[in-house]
């Protein structure tokens, strides 16, 4: 029976205030790691991390080492990655061991909401959970998709029929369906942004907000898991910026870029940790990081990493009209003086339209997918403005 202590919602900037749309540097990833370092931002403890989706940037390897190093986690940290929706990410959060960070990921609509679990806060405990199976919706192995296409099908004998075989009276609010079945089968109409895996965390949200108790039912298809939400106080943390219409670069076209994994494992802590290097004997620091020559003409390797600072402001900008294959084009760069460490970084624009970024605009450092080169997301961080932060 665990206890949730804070959560943390994120959406991305583009689309419309019903359905957001992931940019073009945005996957599963990302968008978990931005949901979960707001759900941190009152700097609680995590000893283990559980990730809910279906759309997973990588299934032939980990994705762990991005998530937590993007969250400025131990790298020795248990990760869970689960292929599931609304009622996988409701199971997580209700068998979660305290210090818990659950996330949960979609990508039509985009969004992310992540919960920490504690010892105290909001007491929320499992109250249902029925396995049916309707598959109305399947991908077969080379991507293709085929939907049934009935949803008053979906409803009845999905969401209704499930509700009925659980043993649940009228929950408070459900997630993972839209707001016009909701009426008939739930004592809130909570209008949620998301339909997957996240929907039940931004339900948490929703509930905590209005100061909400009773069940919450999370529902995929003809699968359902129910929680009880008992009073308790919870923080909440959103980065949800105002919806605005998502500009379309065209995507050069020609072969991907390839990817040297050797360079690619060579510099993962500095990029995606974003962190300089420093000598002992110095207060300077590289970034990147890199290796000094000593007055005896022999390489000195022994630099520790820094974290570096998440915010600064543009020191100059330019836009790249030449276009390089796979990424769209045209494409706004920055130098951005970091704040207190005289280190300046060149980054991408990310969340704003293509030049609109100038010289004196303030904002932060974000972990963004820059390409995909072999088939292998290739993450560093990008200039978010502060407009689009808040």
């Amino acid at each position: 029976m665990p206890y949730l202590t804070s959560v943390g919602t994120y959406l991305p900037i583009w689309g419309t205030t019903r359905h957001r749309v992931a940019g073009d540097d945005e996957d599963a990833i990302t968008m978990a790691v931005e949901a979960g370092r707001a759900a941190l931002a009152d700097g609680g403890s995590v000893e283990s991390v559980i990730l809910v989706t279906r759309d997973l940037p990588l299934s032939e390897s980990s994705n762990a080492a991005v998530l937590l190093a993007g969250l400025e986690l131990d790298p020795e940290l248990e990760v869970a990655e689960r292929l599931g929706g609304a009622p996988a990410a409701l199971d997580a959060l209700s068998s979660a061991r305290p210090r818990t960070l659950v996330i949960g990921v979609d990508l039509e609509p985009a969004g992310a909401a992540a919960v920490l679990t504690g010892d105290k806060g909001m007491r929320v405990c499992t109250s249902a959970r029925v396995s049916r199976s309707l598959p109305v919706r399947t991908r077969s192995a080379a991507g293709a998709v085929h939907d049934y296409g009935d949803a008053r099908f979906l409803h009845d004998r999905g969401l209704v029929a499930s509700l009925a075989a659980s043993w649940v009276d009228k929950p408070t609010v459900v997630a993972g369906v839209g707001g016009k079945y909701l009426t008939d089968v739930a004592e809130v109409d909570a209008a949620l942004p998301t339909l997957g895996a996240s929907s039940g965390l931004f339900a948490v949200a929703r509930m905590a907000e209005q100061g909400l108790t009773g069940r919450l039912v999370a529902v995929e298809q003809a699968s359902l898991s129910g929680i009880s939400v008992d009073d308790g106080h919870l923080a909440v943390h959103r980065r949800e910026p105002a919806a605005r219409p998502k500009s379309d670069e065209p995507i050069t076209p020609g072969g991907e870029l390839r990817i040297s994994l050797a360079s690619y494992e060579r510099a993962f802590d500095a990029k995606v940790r974003w962190e300089a290097g420093r000598f002992a004997d110095s207060a300077e620091l590289d970034f990147p990081p890199r290796y000094h020559v000593d007055t005896d003409g022999s390489l000195r390797t022994d630099y520790e990493l820094v974290p570096l600072p998440r915010a600064g402001v543009v020191y100059s900008e330019a836009t790249v009209h030449v276009p390089v294959p796979g990424l769209p084009s045209p494409y706004s760069l920055v130098l951005v003086d970091l704040d207190d460490v005289g280190v300046r970084a060149l980054v991408k624009v990310t969340g704003a339209h293509v030049g609109l970024v100038g010289v004196g605009d303030r904002g932060r450092l974000v972990l963004r997918r820059l390409a995909v080169r072999s088939g292998v997301p290739d993450y560093g961080y990008a200039f978010e403005p502060e407009g689009v932060a808040a």
